[in-house]
């Protein structure tokens, strides 16, 4: 689709007559409500290392993954974005060919309970250890204000389910200041495991 309509060759949904009642002007409903004083929560897809423009070139995606881009696609001006929150996985993952430098071998991750799948193509996800050169090249160019990260059940997995920070172990604590320095930002989303019920919320202590 991103090749298409780039060649111009393309069909937008506006052209098509069966569509008319699900057409919006998405950027004016958008800023419209950012006028009114509304929260706008606008959420990006795929990993920041196959940005088409700062990933692994040409191990990449169809198009930029950053926040700026994400902003962009739903006419969204840069000066009116408070947060940007980037969701870094304790253990990284990539699907397919290209580099990681972090890589484990499948025995090293299954090892640690770690193997994942593609939810589109459902291969095996590579898996990879916390890499701080990376997130802090992720921060920056995606104008990082603070960071959540995921999957720390899986550096420690008595932390599982856990949603209070006191209640993490030290080794937890310790992966999240390491993270925090690496990043440059606080880390204030930390998931201890799968339902949106195992989060631990540092948000309003900022």
């Amino acid at each position: 689709a991103n090749a298409d309509r780039v060649l111009r060759t393309s069909r937008q949904a506006k052209d098509v007559p069966e569509l008319e009642d699900y057409i919006t002007d998405v950027a004016q409903d958008l800023n419209d409500a950012l006028d009114e004083d509304n929260v706008v929560l606008l959420e990006g897809t795929q990993g920041f290392g196959i940005s088409l423009y700062f990933g692994t070139y040409p191990y990449v995606t169809s198009k930029d993954t950053s926040a700026s881009q994400i902003a962009a696609d739903n006419g969204v001006g840069p000066t009116r974005i408070d947060d940007v929150i980037v969701v870094f996985k304790a253990y990284p993952t990539r699907v397919g060919e290209g580099p990681f430098a972090t890589e484990m071998s499948l025995e090293q991750s299954h090892e640690l309970g770690i193997e994942e799948f593609g939810t589109v193509t459902r291969r095996q996800r590579r898996i990879g250890l916390w890499d701080g050169k990376m997130a802090r090249y992720s921060a920056m160019i995606n104008g990082c204000t603070q960071a959540a990260i995921t999957g720390i059940d899986r550096i420690d997995p008595a932390c599982f389910g856990v949603t209070d920070y006191d209640r993490l172990t030290g080794k937890a604590k310790d992966f999240i200041a390491r993270a925090e320095k690496d990043i440059g930002k606080p880390v204030t989303l930390i998931s201890t495991g799968p339902e949106m019920s195992q989060i631990i919320d540092l948000r309003s202590e900022l």
